[in-house]
């Protein structure tokens, strides 16, 4: 047992230590004052990294680049035949950590052999981006037929002779024609001519009836530069009524009125229809991406399903129908617009491969639909990919591109001749590269 004495030591050698540690707090300078009163000091945070063992401390993550954003540089050499089956090939494409970060859907069919060849998220509701007007194409086909004119007419009423001139009311019955043009329209004005017109004292009116007065898709941006959805376009640009004009002008036709919207009377005549067949409209719809040819294409369908002042709705009851048959339910998917602008819409690989499965079988559709598709390394939307590559010339696919996605869907020819249908969709990603790189890979492992 400690002695009293040697506890009063050891007390007093702590209180010794404390008062020489309160003495160096306060003697901040050799000269140091006092102060004359409290002085509030601010508490001392330590940081919880510093309390930590090593073992425990938290780290960054290591950061990766986004290898498939990257340039590829095996483009620049030939593919080597690959004795793998494709699914092997395509399981090796997956393993890459861009994955852990963005989401990527795939669906490969033999078409020949009638068997699914590999599926991976195939399930998963995407936005399709441009892709969409595989769905509208193929819809469209099925529904109007493969020999569906996309027609503009020249209406006539109530024709009259005053002072030796002619005198009529002009109606233009707008049939959402993206390639009325020129030529059309000339046709139209010596129409005109032919009767004796010289001049036009009132307004001609427009028959703006085929769809409803929407100018915008549902989902569309409010900055989305694009022709509003007018059913009377000149050029596939929604300037008629400077059109028309001139082209008057041009007739010697006098004309000081404007465009007027009123329906065509039950008493008028029709004078001259001007008509493209669907397979020029889908050329550029496909092969340059036009959303304005899409979304014409997409109210054919309304007009067809539901008459005068169609809705986009009506073209998606027509498009139901169709996943419907294809043994798909309709409620998995939404379905904005014709073109893909639109941020509403989603789809699954599985869908739009069976969609395209479904045209491939269908001669009718499938010879039209084939030749309108962009041509790997040759023309379209895929011009500038996959050149000097076993997919140039084989692959006959739409793009899709809206921010953040990225999607490919059409058709493959193997090295043994083999043609396969496919869809590959990515979403999430920061670079539009990311996804078009994965893309070109998938299409020369199929095409080895």
């Amino acid at each position: 047992m400690l002695s009293m004495k040697k506890i009063l030591s050891s007390l007093c050698l702590c209180l010794t230590l404390v008062s020489l540690s309160v003495l160096s707090l306060s003697c901040g300078s050799r000269h140091a004052v006092a102060p004359a009163s409290p002085v509030e000091t601010a508490a001392v945070v330590v940081p919880l990294d510093s309390l930590l063992p090593d073992s425990v401390a938290p780290t960054a993550p290591e950061w990766k680049p986004d290898s498939l954003s990257m340039e590829d540089d095996s483009l620049g050499k030939p593919d080597l035949p690959d004795a793998r089956p494709i699914a092997e090939r395509l399981r090796e494409l997956l393993d890459n950590d861009i994955f852990e970060r963005t989401q990527v859907g795939l669906w490969v069919y033999d078409l020949g052999a009638d068997t699914l060849l590999f599926a991976h998220h195939e399930r998963q509701c995407m936005r399709p981006a441009s892709n969409m007007k595989l769905v509208t194409a193929i819809t469209a086909l099925h529904t109007l037929g493969p020999d569906y004119n996309f027609s503009t007419e020249l209406y006539l009423d109530d024709c009259r002779a005053t002072d030796s001139l002619f005198s009529a009311d002009v109606y233009i019955k707008a049939g959402y024609d993206p390639l009325f043009g020129e030529a059309d329209l000339l046709a139209f004005v010596d129409t005109l001519s032919a009767r004796g017109c010289c001049h036009l004292g009132g307004d001609i009116y427009a028959d703006l009836s085929f769809k409803d007065d929407k100018r915008m898709g549902w989902g569309w941006c409010w900055d989305d530069d694009e022709v509003p959805l007018t059913p009377l376009l000149y050029r596939n640009r929604d300037n008629f009524l400077t059109a028309l004009r001139s082209a008057l002008s041009r007739a010697g036709i006098t004309w000081e009125g404007t465009l007027t919207e009123r329906t065509v009377p039950p008493t008028a005549t029709l004078v001259c229809r001007r008509s493209h067949p669907i397979g020029e409209v889908l050329v550029p719809m496909m092969k340059r991406s036009d959303n304005s040819m899409a979304e014409a294409t997409f109210y054919q369908v309304a007009h067809h399903e539901a008459g005068e002042r169609a809705a986009r709705k009506a073209a998606v009851r027509a498009t139901d129908r169709l996943i419907r048959q294809l043994g798909l339910q309709p409620d998995h998917y939404q379905i904005a617009d014709g073109s893909g602008l639109s941020l509403y819409n989603y789809l699954t690989p599985e869908l739009l491969g069976r969609m395209l499965v479904y045209a491939y079988h269908e001669p009718a559709i499938c010879s039209l639909l084939l030749p309108s598709l962009p041509v790997a390394a040759e023309d379209g939307t895929l011009r500038k990919r996959m050149h000097r590559t076993s997919a140039a010339g084989n692959v006959f696919a739409k793009t899709g591109t809206v921010e953040g996605v990225s999607t490919l869907s059409g058709y493959a020819l193997t090295a043994d001749k083999r043609m396969l249908a496919f869809s590959i969709m990515n979403q999430g990603i920061r670079h539009t590269s990311t996804g078009r790189n994965f893309q070109d890979r998938v299409c020369r492992a199929l095409t080895k």
